[in-house]
């Protein structure tokens, strides 16, 4: 397909991060501080560091983690399908499952995409 032809290795993970920031960044108004994608086989994993906005920050310190937790997986429900879309249209293949994860302490988000071929 043509994202893949066009986009390698380095360049695509660096594309990816930017369109999942930029995702981020659209509904939170809020981009992580730092973001790092690789991939391996029909893999592609998301790692984004000081991902909390100030709010969730503060509710945390006040001892609701559970709560942030349950807000961010919320949050990433909601951006699901711009997720998908950027990484499908990147990598020219289809996203067949998307798994999100966070931690509060540190300050961490993990995004997991499975693709239906290896890139």
């Amino acid at each position: 397909m043509e994202a893949v032809d066009r986009l390698r290795r380095g360049e695509l993970n660096a594309a990816l991060t930017k369109a999942l920031v930029q995702v981020q960044v659209e509904h939170l108004e809020h981009g992580p501080a730092d973001a790092i994608v690789f991939q391996s086989g029909n893999v592609v994993i998301a790692v984004m560091h000081d991902v909390l906005t100030n709010a969730e920050k503060a509710l945390a310190s006040s001892g609701r983690q559970g709560e942030v937790a349950e807000i961010r997986h919320l949050f990433q429900n909601g951006m699901e399908a711009d997720f998908r879309g950027a990484v499908e249209r990147l990598t020219g293949r289809k996203v067949i499952a998307f798994l999100g994860a966070n931690h509060v302490e540190p300050d961490l988000a993990a995004e997991i995409f499975v693709l239906d071929s290896s890139l």
